[in-house]
């Protein structure tokens, strides 16, 4: 059974926020990039990527978040991403697919979206 591909939208703690859910693959990430481009258009340069729900995540999905890293950077806003299991590699796909291309690295990742959006210093997982 197929779950659909979902992107959901808000706003926390002056974060946008796009929370996503199903396969990150060839066919559903140009729905993410123009999500992130409509976000950025709008002038939302701080957005939170919540990859919780993301059960796959291939080569063009990792494509589409390396470009979100650098279009956001370009506006000099933040980027931040939220992973399953605390972000621990051994239950993330996307932690998992990200560390074997070796670019989890360049990604500030957080265990949830309070940690993500707290203005407190909050430091990121490490990778």
């Amino acid at each position: 059974m197929r779950v659909a591909f979902k992107v959901t939208g808000g706003e926390r703690g002056g974060w946008a926020v796009l929370h996503v859910s199903g396969e990150l693959d060839l066919v559903t990430s140009p729905v993410l990039r123009q999500r992130v481009h409509e976000e950025v258009a709008e002038g939302r340069h701080r957005l939170v990527l919540d990859l919780s729900d993301v059960y796959f995540c291939d080569s063009s999905g990792v494509g589409v978040l390396i470009a979100a890293r650098r279009l956001i950077r370009s506006c000099r806003g933040g980027l931040r991403l939220i992973l399953p299991a605390r972000g621990a590699p051994e239950d993330s796909h996307v932690n998992r697919v990200l560390g074997a291309l070796g670019v989890r690295r360049l990604f500030d990742v957080y265990a949830d979206l309070a940690e993500a959006v707290a203005e407190d210093g909050s430091e990121p997982l490490t990778a």
